[in-house]
């Protein structure tokens, strides 16, 4: 029989963070339980999609709970979007339903748009809310995007050509829309999911990006062929999922990505690598990448939002830079 999560000082920290919200612009986290900041709140996340507010939890929830956040949200909303509807979605992630795959989703409030687009540092994005797991964009690699942009529009400055770039596990391209926004000359994106790919395209056509992706449903595992032909790249991220039954598992077939990173890169490029593992630390990364290939060195590790802060950062989002040596005075 499950345990259910009601009492009020276990959601304390969350309705604090109600109480202190203000109608977000852009897609952002608003309170991160997860991270062990909030003893006691750790089952706990709050996401904004504007217009919509993403409420989860990975721990069961009773009705009585519900409405006290319901409560506490309609109190704010009236405060400081007094006449404005408040949307907000509701969704469980327990255990038994993240290992299943799935997970319950409800409208607790207001409603969706359809389609719905969120924005990010000038990047307009669909997501969605009310289907899966995922919404689409990924909130804690906003920094990485940002370091995309910076690093792309740095090497435009820098060589007076815009840069290629290499995105592996693309999802919905996020990171590729980052990177031509800042003068990339090229980027190839690369998922397996049709869908995930098909969500991509619409998000540069959503930003005007007629030209310079390319767009690739297709297994790497499967054959590398296509994607080493369109090299070598200034640039390559990868952002696998750290586990997905036959698809990645990171602790084997992580390697078989670093091990092909020499040949993907020009000398002197860089690698951008991303592990959301809390089982596994920085070190698994920057080991492998030693004993796999060795001419990529480590360059810093780009730091999360402040708002996804942990109690231990080696069990945070890991995302890390190495630059290929090889040939490079």
């Amino acid at each position: 029989m499950p345990v259910f999560l009601c009492a009020r000082p276990l959601m304390q920290a969350l309705l604090d963070a109600i109480a202190t919200l203000t109608p977000p612009v852009e897609a952002c986290r608003i309170f991160h339980g997860r991270g062990g900041r909030f003893p006691g709140s750790e089952q706990w996340t709050l996401d904004a999609y504007p217009p919509v507010l993403v409420l989860t939890s990975f721990a069961p929830v009773t009705d009585d709970a519900l409405a006290t956040i319901d409560g506490a949200l309609r109190a704010r909303w009236q405060q400081v979007a007094p006449g404005q509807p408040l949307n907000w979605v509701f969704q469980h992630r327990g255990e038994a339903l993240r290992i299943e795959g799935r997970s319950d989703t409800r409208l607790m409030a207001g409603e969706v748009p359809e389609p719905h687009v969120v924005t990010e540092d000038g990047a307009r994005l669909r997501v969605q809310v009310l289907r899966g797991q995922n919404h689409g964009l990924f909130l804690d690699m906003a920094e990485g995007r940002r370091w995309v942009r910076a690093h792309v529009a740095n090497h435009r400055a820098r060589t007076g050509r815009g840069a290629r770039v290499l995105n592996l596990f693309a999802y919905t391209c996020a990171f590729s829309v980052a990177a031509l926004q800042a003068g990339a000359a090229e980027v190839v994106n690369v998922d397996m999911s049709r869908g995930a790919i098909a969500t991509g395209q619409q998000n540069h056509q959503l930003n005007g990006l007629g030209a310079g992706a390319r767009f690739l449903a297709h297994d790497i595992f499967s054959s590398w062929g296509k994607i080493t032909r369109s090299g070598p790249y200034d640039l390559v991220i990868v952002d696998p999922p750290s586990y997905q039954k036959g698809s990645f598992v990171a602790t084997k077939d992580y390697a078989r990505l670093m091990r092909r990173l020499p040949e993907l890169l020009i000398p002197g490029g860089h690698a951008l690598l991303c592990l959301n593992a809390p089982e596994l630390g920085m070190e698994f990364l920057r080991e492998q990448m030693r004993s796999q290939a060795p001419s990529l060195a480590f360059v810093e590790r780009v730091p999360n939002p402040a708002v996804f802060a942990d109690v231990d950062e080696e069990r945070s989002l890991k995302v890390l830079v190495f630059r290929d040596t090889e040939a490079v005075g």
